[in-house]
């Protein structure tokens, strides 16, 4: 364990009484849920802007909203531009300085998948659910950020802390270059000592609240393969070979066969093949001609590889470019990978944090919180800096449906995860 994750958790396990809550901590509570219902107001108002990543003024008005509630409470905040070139919105940074405790780095984001041409849905209440374009994924999360720090600021424990926060504009369709887009984030790492993130919480198969402490890598691979064209009855022939679409269903089903291992996924997502064949740059579309009586001259597979650490990267390509080599006759082919979101490997250091989240949990009544499997889930922007400090993710709200109109949200998991989120941040600030 690092020496300072081994000090956060004497620190802050220290400070938890045997009877549950210090009398502050039952006072943050108290705020926490006096001032629910401003916190659930605050969430439709973000609910019912569209933010689709390339709705820019969308996020930027989303940015807007939450930036005012942390001027309220202190924070001095800014807007940073992206390129205009990369397309994207940019990021609300809020930051307050301080020299008492840890230093903190709380990551959230404004965009959602629903673009302004998506099906609209509107902020609907349905008893002690609630619907609306990214409520779960993740204003709820962001709404969480705010509200256990206006609970902290309402009974004094924000002074002399170090907080920064992130709210970034494009989490769902990261801006390229990625060194570019996620700059903000990194240097706001660099100046921390803990990063916490509030995606949507995911509950175990006993139905707990969880905590995050790894998150596999996003990364694509594309497959190109050649054969010699040909009239169909030859194929299988010394002269005419089998072709590149025999080829391309030889190789994917060689990564089905020897490559599956325990939280890594490899998904062809994309395949054209035919006389001529291929995909565009962005391999999101294909195009693809040729003849039943012919033997498919090209072939193209775009993929997914989602991995837990770069051993486990390094051994899938290993693989994977071993199976490719082994050519059916009269066929070549060969595999290229591109990284995106780095992995998110689970450490002591964010065992550790995720200790003293689930003790202040505990204390509060709320039940212990368990780590998820990180095969469990997939890429998001805490990956960036978890290589650079202990990190933990998964803080946000609870709810179902996430990137689909039925997106919805449990109301009572915003309190909770609010309680336990002040707790958390005044205990590591003390």
């Amino acid at each position: 364990m690092k020496p300072l994750a081994l000090t956060v958790l004497a620190l802050a396990l220290g400070s938890a009484r045997a009877d549950g809550l210090s009398a502050t901590e039952r006072q943050i509570v108290a705020e926490v849920k006096a001032h629910a219902p401003h916190g659930l107001a605050l969430l439709e108002r973000a609910v019912n802007i569209n933010s689709g990543t390339m709705n820019h003024d969308g996020v930027r008005a989303v940015g807007k909203l939450f930036g005012e509630e942390f001027a309220q409470l202190g924070f001095a905040t800014r807007w940073s531009d992206m390129p205009p070139a990369m397309r994207r919105a940019g990021h609300l940074i809020a930051s307050r300085e301080g020299k008492q405790g840890k230093r903190l780095l709380l990551i959230g984001h404004l965009d959602t998948v629903f673009e302004k041409d998506s099906p609209v849905q509107l902020w609907r209440r349905d008893g002690d659910r609630v619907r609306g374009q990214g409520v779960n994924d993740m204003k709820g999360g962001d709404v969480i950020i705010i509200e256990a720090l206006r609970a902290l600021h309402r009974v004094g424990a924000l002074d002399n802390t170090s907080i920064r926060v992130v709210f970034t504009g494009d989490e769902e369709d990261a801006g390229e270059p990625i060194a570019v887009s996620r700059a903000d984030l990194v240097d706001a790492a660099k100046r921390s000592d803990i990063a916490l993130a509030f995606e949507a919480n995911m509950r175990d198969q006993q139905g707990r609240d969880t905590g995050t402490i790894g998150r596999r890598a996003a990364s694509s691979w594309q497959l190109k393969v050649s054969g010699r064209q040909g009239h169909s009855s030859g194929i299988f022939s010394d002269s005419a070979g089998y072709g590149a679409i025999y080829e391309a269903a030889r190789i994917i089903d060689g990564f089905r066969q020897q490559v599956i291992e325990p939280d890594l996924t490899f998904s062809p997502g994309l395949i054209v093949g035919g006389t001529d064949a291929g995909s565009d740059a962005l391999g999101a579309a294909g195009q693809a001609s040729g003849k039943s009586n012919v033997i498919a001259r090209t072939a193209t597979v775009e993929g997914d590889l989602r991995y837990l650490s770069y051993e486990q990267r390094d051994r899938a390509h290993a693989k994977m470019q071993a199976i490719v080599a082994q050519h059916l006759p009269g066929t070549s082919a060969g595999i290229s990978f591109r990284d995106a979101y780095p992995p998110m490997s689970p450490t002591a250091g964010s065992l550790a944090v995720l200790q003293v989240y689930s003790q202040a949990s505990q204390d509060a009544g709320l039940g212990a919180i368990p780590a998820l499997p990180p095969g469990q889930r997939g890429a998001g922007d805490v990956q960036f800096v978890a290589p650079l400090l202990d990190s933990l993710d998964g803080l946000g709200a609870t709810g179902n449906g996430a990137h689909s109109p039925d997106e919805d949200l449990e109301i009572a998991s915003i309190e909770r995860a609010t309680i336990r989120t002040a707790i958390l941040l005044y205990r590591l600030t003390r």
